[in-house]
């Protein structure tokens, strides 16, 4: 069922740029996908961020003096089903260019239809490596930190622990794969004499969880590396802590500190697990303060992980706008590169040499307070550090 939210918003005074009044009479439309029913628990969140980030940019004035809708539309969570979306959404709403997208594959599929219509495309969330690396391409921009970014983060500690034996699990998509290879490499960088003993690959949302807890037990693995999240994260550790898997072994989960996927865990939540994440309630930087004190006057609710995406990305699209002053999809990707603008987390900057903003994540392991999952022990680590050197980038990314 497609949806539709147009949302006025703006994106900051335009100091010095004027428009004739005909320029000025209609908004700037831009059109959001995403897949809002297939993985709520994070989408809801970025839904309402990008919904902030529409009401603050309007109040400021608007981008070039005109106000900006967004037209957002579900996806479905396919790749087939999103580039007939995104079709949509430049045929028939007109919309000036794309934003948005969740899973990897689906945030694939969208890239690459912008390569082909030539038309600027900032993918919010989907982590995979490829999107601007091995399939990067002029005209697609990436917001949050990848997945080798986010393992790169960890991979430090699990070096400092010097174990031998590990087990892996990961859910058998673009995402988890690309996370996997990502930790294997890093890991056997600085440790060759690393092992994996076993590996278990999940269908997305179909975890056999007793089964993979005990594939793991049975190969009695020094240490476990996971990409799984939400309900396969949830069932996974549950199982896991009847079997006692986690006793005296060390786990390190990407995504798992963030609290669409941790609060659920609630008193089971594993202590002591290496993870990324998004301790809201701790962080106290003058950015964060500011977003927020906003984001719970307009929501009554805290934010997760998401709503600083959605926010982010909306921002980052008002800026590119006011930046290029034109709509012109050259224009509009030029201003891309090396944009830099606010966000709740910091300064971050499109990075020319591959289109990855340096967003960074938090880092830190899992404890348990007031029967509540937390975080513990957290630094955040800023993504211009967690990148491969620029001769491999450029040896990974296409020239087109």
């Amino acid at each position: 069922m497609k949806r539709r939210t147009v949302l006025g918003f703006a994106a900051g005074a335009a100091a010095g740029l004027t428009l004739p009044a005909r320029a000025q009479s209609g908004p700037i439309k831009i059109g959001e996908l995403n897949s809002y029913k297939v993985f709520p628990a994070f989408l809801e969140p970025y839904k309402k961020g990008w919904e902030l980030a529409a009401e603050e940019v309007n109040a400021a004035g608007g981008v070039l003096g005109r106000k900006i809708e967004i037209v957002s539309r579900d996806d479905g969570g396919t790749p087939g089903d999103a580039v007939r979306v995104a079709e949509e959404l430049l045929s028939r709403e007109n919309v000036a260019f794309l934003i948005g997208t969740f899973p990897s594959n689906v945030g694939l599929a969208v890239a690459d239809f912008a390569k082909q219509r030539k038309t600027l495309f900032i993918a919010a969330e989907p982590l995979t490596d490829k999107i601007t690396w091995d399939q990067g391409n002029r005209y697609t921009f990436r917001l949050r930190a990848s997945t080798y970014m986010q393992t790169a983060m960890l991979v430090p500690d699990a070096v400092k622990l010097k174990k031998k034996r590990w087990a892996i699990v990961y859910p058998n998509y673009e995402y988890g794969q690309s996370a996997t290879a990502a930790f294997k490499k890093l890991l056997q960088a600085q440790q060759p004499d690393a092992t994996f003993v076993t590996e278990q690959a999940t269908p997305l949302g179909k975890i056999e969880a007793g089964a993979v807890a005990q594939a793991i037990a049975d190969a009695k693995p020094d240490a476990i590396f996971s990409s799984l999240f939400g309900p396969d994260l949830a069932k996974f550790v549950r199982e896991g802590n009847q079997r006692e898997l986690f006793k005296g072994v060390e786990v390190f989960n990407i995504l798992a500190g963030e609290p669409e996927y941790l609060d659920p865990l609630k008193e089971e939540t594993p202590s002591g697990w290496y993870v990324t994440g998004y301790p809201w309630s701790e962080i106290k930087t003058a950015e964060h303060a500011k977003f927020l004190a906003a984001y719970q006057a307009k929501f009554k609710d805290y934010p997760r992980l998401g709503s600083i995406v959605g926010y982010s990305t909306v921002m980052s699209a008002a800026a590119a706008i006011k930046k290029a002053a034109a709509l012109d999809q050259e224009k509009l990707v030029d201003a891309m590169s090396g944009l830099t603008h606010s966000t709740p987390f910091g300064d971050i900057t499109y990075r020319p040499l591959d289109h990855q903003s340096t967003m960074g994540a938090y880092v830190g392991q899992l404890g348990v307070k007031d029967g509540k999952g937390v975080m513990v022990n957290w630094r955040y680590v800023d993504g211009k550090d967690a990148m491969p050197s620029d001769d491999d980038i450029r040896r990974m990314r296409p020239t087109n």
